[in-house]
């Protein structure tokens, strides 16, 4: 059984960084990020494979980094030149399937484990 906790959220101003972080326990084989904006669909963010393989949607490329830190059970998502858009929750995933099917298109119904989220508000 995976549990999923993310904390790390908050408020910044456009241009600005926030690192969210997801505390997690027990096997992943895929892990990611996916995110909410009020009144739009969940949509996924970046993924990481147990091989270190990193995948991210075209809309954070270049912006944010997906890692983990195998010693602390700790997924991170750093965010970096935040815009607006960037506001939403943001939740944390889990599935057991590697390789192309670990990536930011899945549905959020794909993966079986998700954290409650983390809000992240970028205002101008």
């Amino acid at each position: 059984q995976v549990h999923l906790v993310e904390s790390g959220g908050g408020s910044v101003q456009a241009g600005g960084a926030l690192r969210l972080s997801c505390a997690f326990s027990g096997p992943f084989v895929c892990m990611g990020w996916f995110r909410q904006a009020p009144g739009k669909e969940r949509e996924g963010v970046a993924t990481a494979d147990r091989y270190g393989l990193r995948q991210y949607a075209d809309s954070v490329q270049g912006r944010f980094t997906i890692s983990k830190d195998n010693a602390k059970n700790t997924l991170y998502l750093q965010m970096d030149s935040l815009k607006l858009e960037d506001t939403a929750m943001y939740y944390c995933v889990a599935g057991d399937v590697s390789g192309p099917w670990c990536h930011p298109t899945r549905r959020f119904a794909d993966f079986p484990t998700w954290g409650q989220g983390t809000q992240v508000t970028v205002s101008s």
